[in-house]
């Protein structure tokens, strides 16, 4: 198709075991499963949730967790962020949050204990679209402690892994970078091998150019090997902003296009997502955004559902599939205009979705306490069955 365009006990707990998980390496680098050093001693600086909110949900909002806080937003962990991005969920139920401008890592918490900051990733260059844009888990996290990021720098887009304290070792390089259109999606597959979205630099004819990185979902291992002959899965893409694995290894990315609706697409190995102009072998997109639901930025799969959050919508999308990954109806959403835009969309464990905001990011309008990290529980239950 053509397209045009517990609170403090609990807190502590979590901290000391990430202290002693994932307590970083010296400068030398590391090895794979480490060797670590404690954290640094004295108080971490810290930020907050707020006392209060403008914005909190009224009583039966199905996003109000009803009176798990004493005061102020329940749906809000953490305030006082710049540009969240990229998420990722602990085994502890915890999160860690990467601010897209400044590289910073910050430990989140459920119960709404005040954030705790971790580490800096260095040498991101954020100018344009650029930054710390992309977070994931190694799949084997419980025995190396390792991260992996998509950042940009002064010359390229690369993936870097690192233990939390440690310097970022290079993965994948070369990834053509630009002021627009800049990509930045990661996620690992069921098998351990990591599927890496990335945009078209503004430039769209690289989208469909065999020879660049650009505009394409690339597949490789933990090392940034190929997975098959060359790293590109799937090509026509003109900025994938997140990448989300359902049920059967499904795979689904985000796509910001450059002018027209914005899409979910289903991402397949030989796969066409169709930009800037469709071919043969194109796909299709499982659902378009038009530009006041667009501005798609993360994406999380539950069951038959898919989760989109959208910048310009200001609201997370609920996109029902069938069995065979077919759109079912029409979509939904929730928190429509009540946190202003959002981004990064993540599920964790008990079914809820960590959300980020971008209210900060140069195009949203900030409150006085953003950015912010959510957690609330979607309308519906959508994890309860398979996809």
């Amino acid at each position: 198709m053509s397209r045009q365009h517990t609170r403090g006990g609990r807190g502590l707990a979590a901290a000391a075991l990430l202290a002693v998980v994932l307590a970083g390496c010296g400068s030398d680098g590391y090895e794979p499963a480490g060797p670590f050093r404690p954290q640094p001693e004295g108080p971490p600086p810290q930020v907050g949730p707020p006392t209060e909110s403008p914005q909190a949900p009224g009583p039966g909002d199905p996003a109000d967790p009803e009176g798990e806080e004493d005061g102020g937003d329940p749906n809000v962990v953490a305030s006082g962020l710049t540009v969240p991005t990229g998420l990722v969920v602990l085994p502890d139920g915890t999160a860690v949050v990467g601010e897209r401008e400044t590289g910073r890592l910050l430990q989140v918490f459920p119960d709404r204990s005040p954030a705790r900051e971790l580490m800096t990733v260095g040498g991101i260059d954020a100018a344009g679209d650029g930054g710390l844009l992309g977070l994931a888990l190694s799949p084997t996290f419980s025995e190396d402690g390792l991260f992996y990021a998509y950042v940009s720098t002064a010359t390229d887009n690369r993936v870097v892994r690192f233990p939390m304290g440690g310097i970022p070792n290079p993965v994948l390089t070369g990834i053509p970078r630009g002021e627009t259109h800049n990509g930045g999606g990661l996620v690992f597959a069921a098998d351990g091998t990591l599927f890496v979205g990335t945009g078209d630099t503004g430039n769209a004819g690289l989208a469909q150019d065999p020879a660049s990185l650009a505009g394409k979902v690339l597949h490789v291992d933990v090392f940034g090997r190929p997975v098959g002959a060359d790293p590109v899965h799937s090509t026509g893409h003109a900025d994938v902003t997140a990448l989300c694995v359902g049920g059967e290894a499904s795979l689904y990315a985000t796509d910001d296009a450059a002018s027209g609706p914005d899409e979910l697409n289903a991402v397949v190995e030989g796969g066409d997502a169709g930009w800037p102009t469709a071919g043969p072998a194109s796909t299709g997109p499982v659902v378009q955004f038009p530009t006041e639901g667009g501005g798609l930025g993360g994406c999380a799969v539950a069951g038959r559902t898919v989760f989109l959050g959208s910048l310009d919508g200001r609201r997370v999308h609920t996109v029902q599939l069938d069995g065979g990954g077919v759109l079912a109806e029409e979509p939904g959403a929730f928190l429509t205009d009540r946190y202003g835009r959002l981004r990064t969309v993540v599920l964790d464990g008990e079914g809820a979705l960590w959300v980020t905001t971008s209210n900060k990011d140069g195009i949203g309008t900030p409150a006085e306490d953003d950015d912010r990290v959510l957690r609330v529980f979607p309308p519906g239950g959508a994890s309860d069955s398979p996809l």
